[in-house]
């Protein structure tokens, strides 16, 4: 089988595309600062569930500080995922955090197009992540792929994203960019946090509720990387959201059924407080994001959880 090197394979997308390429009997290969001691936490991390991969997995050193990546995991590669880049909500947007988040991403494009450039590799195709944070608020019609980029900060860093990782097709190598939206897992990211006031009774609906969210379960997100993989027509930008965006308070009550039933107590969050807790982060909180997903869907990818209700079931049982 193929060999696929990712970045960002230690993140919470890049740890559940792995597993499913290996189940699927690819070898995989992730790019790490510190190999050894990012192949002893997998190991343990196995250790405790039932996965058992079918594929292997290897883990290479690279530092984009220095700009190297191990020439030999280069050379083993016949794809890669790109999905590095320091998280959007970890901290709060400060003007030195605005710029981590920006350059992670687009100092790490460089570097593999830059490797790829100038060592010997078989790579037949770049599968890079972006953000829906590429499109502003809504203006009444689903955002599509060719609408243009939304003059903020998180439009700007996903215009400098893709832009970074663009020279890849100049090499000839097939290049996919998935805008990917809000991804539901019950390993990290939103579900996490909207789960959290749940265990107290409180499904916490954030300022009006009235706010669409482009989402995506975790498995569709991971199947649709497999997806670009293997289908050689796959090229260009795709937004990689549900067929079916919902409002935040529709997600938060579906969310607070699934864990309690009607046990339960909806609680408004003042968008004036989430602004004083967030700070400028509080605008992708409250903005209103609704995302075609036609375009991933003509390409014959089908969602195995395509609404809310169906997804969310799944995640919480």
């Amino acid at each position: 089988m193929p060999t696929v090197l990712i970045t960002g394979g230690t993140g919470m997308i890049g740890t559940a595309l792995s597993r499913l390429l290996l189940q699927q009997g690819y070898d995989v290969i992730i790019l790490s600062r510190n190999p050894i001691e990012t192949a002893s936490a997998y190991k343990a991390s196995s250790m405790q569930n039932s996965f058992r991969p079918s594929g292997n997995i290897f883990y290479a050193r690279w530092d984009t500080e220095k700009m190297f990546i191990d020439p030999q995991a280069l050379a083993q590669a016949d794809y890669i995922v790109h999905l590095a880049g320091e998280g959007v909500a970890k901290k709060r947007w400060t003007k030195k955090r605005k710029e981590e988040i920006k350059n992670s991403r687009t100092t790490s494009s460089e570097l593999l197009v830059q490797s790829l450039s100038n060592q010997p590799n078989k790579v037949k195709a770049v599968i890079s992540a972006s953000a829906i944070g590429w499109y502003g608020s809504d203006t009444g019609t689903p955002f599509k792929e060719t609408d243009p980029v939304s003059m903020d900060f998180l439009g700007e860093t996903c215009k400098a994203w893709e832009e970074s990782i663009e020279q890849v097709s100049s090499l000839g190598k097939r290049l996919v960019k998935f805008r990917l939206g809000l991804a539901l897992s019950n390993e990290g990211g939103a579900l996490v946090e909207f789960k959290r006031p749940v265990r107290f009774g409180i499904a916490a609906i954030l300022g009006s509720g009235n706010q669409m969210y482009s989402w995506i379960h975790i498995d569709d997100l991971c199947r649709a990387f497999l997806h670009a993989i293997e289908m050689p027509a796959l090229d260009g930008v795709y937004n990689l959201v549900s067929p079916q965006p919902v409002s935040n308070k529709e997600m938060v009550l579906g969310i607070a059924h699934a864990m309690n039933g009607k046990m339960f107590l909806p609680f408004r969050v003042p968008s004036f407080l989430l602004k004083w807790i967030l700070g400028e982060m509080s605008i992708e909180v409250l903005k209103s994001a609704t995302v075609d997903a036609s375009k991933i869907q003509a390409s014959g990818f089908n969602f195995i959880y395509p609404n809310i209700g169906s997804a969310v079931r799944h995640l919480i049982g």
